[in-house]
């Protein structure tokens, strides 16, 4: 019989015997249970993934994965064959065995450990053994690990108790469920295997063995591992008991308890305690007994103190960690919320050691840490979360708890210096599962409405500082210059006049430019990334992994880097921006002698543009693990990113190392104690802003706009004016609701395809993962007669009008870029979909994408074409326009090129022959001024008139009228004489040359 049929026979004949009442007196003489096999290498598991049960590997890459083989041994220790593999791993890799996902769990708390034999190959190298607790499923739980090494020759039985293994830090697939290891819910098991040497291996007979006693099954904890409290108050701490699946106690567990150590004075700063608490045999899992600390009121200003509280616990697992109470810190002037924020730096800084001051200038991955109390070991600064690192469940109120929990941490560091906690909300808070999901900026360029990006800005502040969150990596300045780029989707487009107009939205995420506004619970502070140049990196020129153009090469001469990619920083500083991110490209400035230098090393442009020229008086912050690519070993990364102004550091995984280095290289003399008092002011200045010192907890009165209605009315107004209509033969659009209309395409029903990369996963994925609203079930909603096939299969007789929409799947960064397994093609699958229907009826195609699709083979049977970006969640923003309950307004933020061999093509080249120019996009429900030349010329003379005094809106307005005569002549005309001027007249318009704009609005009229 099968293992897994073994075990739920067993689990069946459990559920049908009653339970014989727990015996403590003897317990200790039952029997071990016989062990059970989980895996005996006979061919009873296949090689299968989810959700079958199988055995799978996997790798960082392609090479990595190992190879596996049930290979016949006359030496098997178990039956007649063994799990036997080679290896050659640069990155990661191993395999694993998880249990059918559509079964129940299995129960692994009656024993003490694991077991199985091993084939040593006397390597020296560790092997990591992870098992799979909790959660949905073997991809979905919470990863424990230990390890072995392989230090012998021959076979050996590996036994790994249960109490060896640890949570799993620097990776969880689901970010961890209760951090508890329950052995109620397992999932199976994984090997990692060795990296940097090719190896062999063989395994056989994994079993579970031995008896697990009350010591594992029991355990003892505390309700925090920090109590904060003002001196002469008294902290309470709860100790609690409980067991695995709840079972009353068998034995009786004490906890002797007594405080000793830690930085406070006995007697001075608290009264000492001692005793032991007693759960006595038969005591219900989850009892708490309340044990209390009293301290005393200080007499002078004195920093924080720690009283740790020492656990001895007889009977039961103790604690992970010794909890502690604090006083906190009293009387010291940065205490002081009355004095100016300077004052209040500088009496900090001039209290804080090098060790300290280091600590704020580290940033690590929140689930990275090898414990939480590392935060204060390390006196760190600031923590993150990555793309896709959320609490489980994902929700606001996890959010809040987490980042309170970090928070908290920081008390016991003689300062109490807050966190600042920082996450990439670069379209709405897109880690968050049912956030509210804003176009990407790329439609946001498209939208051409300052107003509108200000209100996405707030939207998302808001959204994020109710999490806990008081630090946004966004807004992404970038100035897009090749759509094959991964992230263009992250520029407002490629004008850098475009994303300036675009920069409000620093104004909704931080309020006023002052400051005064970030304490508020509705503001964050921004970042403006990546500086500078990463929208111009060349194709080709990237060397990180199979990149093409992301972290690549930008070269440009002086006056292109100050024209296009500098231009939107000054602006942002203006705005106040708090923060700033270097890219990870290279700057190659044609004639200044470097060559390429990467940006974090580029003292020049940080030190000496940002800070120096601009007046940036933020604090810059690192890319994620940017420092690793700098040339040198870890001391001279440090060195040549701080010395170049880099002030604080995200070393995801490496914190503890970087902060060592840090603090040798200024002991070295090889950065100045000048340079790190800077970057530590700069830091400090911010938190005080925020109001952290205050409120380091989270002000949740926001939770309830998250995802609300009032909030996901600004991302439907944000979707339908970034909608672009790039073609409307006859004007198709807007449709009839009593048309009958045929909707296909993979991109009309997939709420992850239409939201994209950085949504709940760094990568983003197709599917539903949040909540949201289809452009599918948005023109049912708004009322459509709609017949819906998604390959186009279904008849298509009996339709009025055809609706394809098509695009592109989710990706984020390098990932996307073109030449890396992506192009600017239609798939297969989409452009079967597009020839059926649109052979067959007049119709509109759709494209969601965060870039450009190359349409132009397909254009001539295509009556409606419409550029719709990637719109986000609210999928009604679409419908609003395809049905004319709001007008089309948006225009191209980028050139739409005929052939991905014309790339990089922009606004402003010499040779400038698309599909579509930049700024072009036809407008619905507005008419169209008659007259041609006649009121092109009048319309000429009104906007230098406007232009002379200051009337922006009037010349903006009479631009836009001179492009609307432009585009009905011009509409299935388009030409390189009718484009160029055109699009240079969208970039004078920007710019508030409004005279000079209808002139060239007039070139491309007479040419059309």
């Amino acid at each position: 019989m099968r293992r897994t049929a073994l075990l739920v026979s067993a689990g069946l004949l459990a559920a049908l015997i009653p339970f014989a009442p727990a015996r403590a007196a003897d317990h200790a003489d039952d029997p071990a249970p016989a062990p059970v096999s989980i895996d005996r290498f006979e061919g009873e598991v296949p090689f299968a993934g989810q959700p079958a049960e199988g055995i799978f590997t996997w790798g960082g890459d392609s090479d990595d994965p190992p190879t596996l083989r049930l290979a016949d041994r006359s030496d098997a220790p178990e039956g007649a064959k063994v799990l036997s593999g080679t290896y050659d791993i640069s990155g990661y890799g191993g395999f694993t065995h998880d249990f059918a996902a559509d079964l129940p769990a299995h129960d692994w708390s009656a024993h003490k450990g694991i077991r199985f034999w091993w084939e040593g190959q006397d390597s020296g190298r560790k092997i990591s053994f992870e098992i799979k607790d909790g959660g949905a499923h073997g991809e979905a739980s919470e990863l424990w690990t230990t390890s072995f090494t392989d230090d012998f020759t021959g076979w050996r039985q590996i036994e790994l108790p249960f109490t060896d293994f640890t949570y799993r830090t620097d990776y969880q697939p689901v970010g961890g469920i209760d951090h508890v290891l329950g052995l109620t819910g397992m999932w199976g098991y994984a090997v990692t295997l060795p990296t940097g040497v090719k190896g062999r291996f063989a395994m056989d007979d994994v079993q579970l063995y031995g008896r697990a006693d009350q010591s594992l099954r029991a355990s003892v904890t505390t309700d925090a591992a920090v109590y904060p409290v003002g001196g002469g108050g008294t902290a309470a701490v709860k100790v609690t008991v409980a067991t695995t699946g709840s079972a009353p106690l068998d034995e009786p567990v004490t906890v002797a308890y007594r405080t000793a150590g830690g930085t406070a004075e006995p007697g001075k700063d608290y009264t000492p305690v001692s005793g032991t608490l007693t759960f006595p045999a038969g005591t219900a899992s989850g009892t708490s007994r309340t044990l209390k600390v009293t301290t005393l009121k200080p007499k002078a200003a004195k920093p924080a103190g720690t009283i740790p509280l020492q656990l001895t616990v007889t009977g039961a697992k103790a604690p992970a960690e010794s909890p502690q109470i604090v006083v906190d810190a009293y009387g010291l002037p940065y205490l002081d919320s009355r004095l100016p924020v300077r004052k209040r730096v500088a009496d900090l800084l001039s209290r804080m050691s090098l060790e300290e001051k280091a600590g704020q200038m580290t940033q690590a991955e929140r689930g990275a840490m090898t414990a939480p109390g590392d935060i204060a070991a390390y006196a760190l600064g600031s923590l993150l979360s990555g793309g896709g690192s959320t609490p489980t469940p994902n929700t606001p109120q996890a959010w809040a708890k987490m980042i309170d929990d970090f928070q908290l941490r920081t008390r016991a560091t003689r300062f109490q210096i807050p966190l600042i906690y920082g996450v990439d909300a670069v379209h709405g808070h897109n880690n968050l599962a049912g956030a509210t999901i804003m176009p990407h900026n790329i439609g946001i360029g498209a939208t051409r409405d300052p107003r509108l990006a200000e209100k996405t800005g707030a939207v998302t502040a808001s959204e994020v500082r109710a999490t806990g969150i008081h630090w946004d990596f966004a807004p992404c300045l970038c100035v897009s210059r090749d759509e094959r780029w991964g992230r263009s989707y992250e520029s407002f487009g490629e004008d850098p006049a475009l994303v300036e107009s675009m920069e409000t939205v620093i104004q909704g995420l931080q309020g006023r430019a002052d400051g005064r506004d970030l304490s508020r619970g509705d503001k964050v502070l921004a970042t403006a990334k990546h500086f500078v140049g990463d929208g111009g990196a060349l194709y080709g020129s990237s060397t990180t992994g199979t990149y093409t153009t992301d972290q690549g090469v930008t070269r440009v001469t002086r006056q292109q880097l100050e024209d296009i990619h500098l231009a939107p920083y000054g602006p942002a500083v203006d705005r106040g921006i708090g923060s700033a991110m270097p890219s990870y490209s290279s700057l190659d400035v044609v004639g200044d002698g470097q060559g390429p230098v990467k940006m974090h090393a580029r003292g020049d442009m940080i030190n000496g543009v940002l800070k120096g020229r601009m007046g940036f008086d933020g604090f810059v912050i690192s890319d994620w693990a940017a420092i690793d690519q700098l040339p040198g070993d870890a001391a001279a990364q440090v060195r040549a990113s701080v010395n170049a102004g880099v002030d604080m550091i995200m070393v995801p995984y490496a914190y503890q190392d970087f902060r060592e280095t840090l603090i040798a290289e200024v002991k070295a003399g090889r950065i100045s104690p000048r340079r790190i008092d800077d970057a530590v002011s700069r830091i400090l200045t911010k938190k005080f802003e925020l109001g952290l010192f205050e409120h380091p907890y989270a002000d949740t009165a926001g939770a309830s706009r998250i995802g609300s209605a009032e909030h996901r009315a600004v991302a439907r107004q944000a979707a339908a004016e970034s909608q672009v209509l790039l073609k409307n033969k006859g004007g198709l659009l807007p449709l009839k609701k009593k048309a009958k209309v045929y909707v296909a395409g993979s991109n009309a029903d997939d709420l992850g395809n239409q939201t994209g990369g950085w949504t709940i996963t760094w990568q983003g994925a197709s599917g539903t993962h949040t909540q949201g609203t289809t452009i599918l079930q948005a023109m049912r909603k708004a009322g459509g007669n709609v017949t819906w096939s998604k390959d186009a299969a279904a008849p298509t007789a009996g339709h009025d009008v055809g609706v394809v929409v098509v695009g592109e799947t989710p990706y984020a960064e390098g990932v996307g870029d073109v030449g890396n397994g992506h192009d600017l093609q239609l798939s297969a699958a989409d452009r079967a979909a597009v020839d059926r229907v649109c052979g067959a009826m007049k119709c509109v195609v759709l494209v969601v994408s965060g870039r450009p699709q190359l349409i132009g083979d397909r254009l001539g049977k295509i009556d409606a074409l419409v550029a719709s970006w990637l719109p986000g969640t609210e999928g009604d923003g679409v419908a609003d326009v395809l049905y004319g309950t709001r007008p089309f307004t948006g225009q191209l933020p980028v050139t739409w090129p005929k052939s991905q061999e014309q790339l990089p093509v922009n606004v402003g080249d010499t040779a400038y022959d698309p599909q579509f120019p930049y700024g072009w996009g036809l407008t619905t429900l507005t008419g169209v001024p008659a007259g041609g030349t006649v009121a092109l010329k009048a319309l000429g003379l009104a906007a230098r008139a406007a232009e002379r005094v200051g009337a922006d809106a009037v010349g903006r307005e009479l631009v836009t009228k001179a492009r609307l005569i432009v585009q009905q002549k011009a509409d299935g005309r388009m030409s390189a004489a009718v484009a160029k001027p055109f699009a240079d007249a969208d970039h004078l318009l920007l710019t508030g040359r409004y005279g000079a704009a209808v002139e060239q609005l007039t070139k491309a009229y007479s040419a059309a």
